[in-house]
């Protein structure tokens, strides 16, 4: 029995072969008539469970770690059916026995648990958001951003985009993304930033930046059926790309969707970005304690601010806050712990012991590199 096996007989639901395929489709058809969570889509990845209520008209994608539920964004369902799909879903998990946890979860679900109480919230990010056309418009108001796309330009870079039959397990595509992926500090993540979908293309879409023959990175997009809009899910850059590919292939993707019509995108979560509040912190003190830390000490393992100044620099629209809502009387480190294990599929002790081994081994190079040229 396969672990999505598994997964389906968790929900009731005696699920083999065709079943299978056939729960996944009800679930596609779901997000792409429902889908308002600018990660809707990604309640699809593989890895993610999925729950789909009694009557058919919600569904909610959710890991399991330890105790914890944790869903991926807020239930898919149309706005005014949100609070009786929320009390389906969670009289389910108490029958599981597990405790409830919303990451990545906007404006939308965190306005109906502050109207129904018993819940906590902490923004743990911020999402920049544009319209297609105010995104297009700032690059070209921008000098230093022109620049970067005469520079990929004229290093020979092209973008195109390519057809789900092209693009689907393309070699060259995978090699790019491996290539990439061997650059971060940490194991490669999952849950809401899962690498690993280039074996489904259907419903994204997909821009490819290469120099002659050969692929040097790519831009997935996926949709936001509700709002008219695309996620940026993916923007992979090898290490034979020049600067700016990233930004060229950015301006060919939302060029792209803005000229057929869309009217919204996103770059997703910067997590911990520091942006104002309207009012005070709501956060426990010892979490904003280590958000602090980890601002200040966390980029040997991921550029947290490196990330955010990469999208702030597209000067966005707004920013929109980014917050976990546990079904809780507080939010409690097993919650943060939880979020972790989602998107490392396993401890997440592990995941920041093999960054720091990462780190150190990346700052020995460094060093044999720099006694290598004194001794010259």
């Amino acid at each position: 029995m396969t672990k999505t096996d598994i997964a389906h007989r968790r929900n009731g639901l005696v699920s083999f072969g065709s079943e299978i395929q056939e729960q996944d489709e009800r679930a596609r058809s779901l997000v792409l008539r429902f889908g308002w969570n600018s990660t809707c889509y990604q309640v699809l990845n593989p890895g993610i469970e999925r729950w789909i209520s009694p009557d058919g008209t919600g569904l909610v994608g959710y890991v399991r770690a330890g105790k914890t539920l944790v869903v991926a964004g807020a239930p898919v369902c149309a706005a005014e059916n949100l609070r009786a799909t929320l009390d389906q879903w969670e009289a389910f998990a108490a029958r599981e026995r597990g405790k409830i946890c919303y990451f990545g979860a906007e404006g939308r679900l965190r306005d109906c648990v502050d109207a129904s109480g018993g819940y906590q919230t902490v923004c743990l990010g911020w999402q920049p958001e544009w319209t297609p056309t105010s995104f297009i418009q700032r690059i070209d108001a921008d000098a230093s951003l022109r620049a970067q796309l005469n520079r990929a330009s004229n290093k020979g870079i092209r973008v195109t985009e390519w057809t789900h039959d092209e693009a689907k397990n393309n070699p060259q595509l995978r090699a790019a993304l491996a290539d990439w992926l061997s650059t971060r500090g940490l194991p490669t993540l999952h849950f809401l930033v899962e690498p690993n979908t280039l074996s489904d293309l259907r419903d994204r879409r997909i821009f490819v930046a290469s120099r002659g023959e050969s692929v040097v990175g790519f831009v997935t997009l996926c949709p936001v059926p509700t709002r008219n809009g695309w996620l940026t899910e993916q923007f992979v850059r090898s290490r034979l790309a020049p600067n700016g590919t990233v930004e060229l292939m950015l301006f060919h993707a939302i060029t792209a969707i803005r000229d057929s019509g869309a009217e919204y995108v996103t770059m997703g979560l910067a997590p911990l970005a520091d942006r104002d509040l309207d009012g005070p912190d709501p956060n426990p003190r010892w979490l904003q304690g280590l958000r602090a830390w980890a601002r200040a000490h966390g980029n040997r393992f991921y550029n947290f601010r490196g990330l955010e100044t990469f999208k702030a620099k597209f000067h966005p629209d707004s920013w929109c806050p980014v917050v976990a809502v546990v079904k809780d009387d507080t939010f409690r480190v097993r919650h943060l712990r939880g979020i972790a294990a989602a998107f490392t599929r396993g401890l997440p002790e592990i995941a920041v012991l093999t960054g720091i081994y990462r780190a150190l081994k990346s700052e020995l190079a460094r060093l044999v590199r720099f006694a290598r040229r004194v001794k010259r």
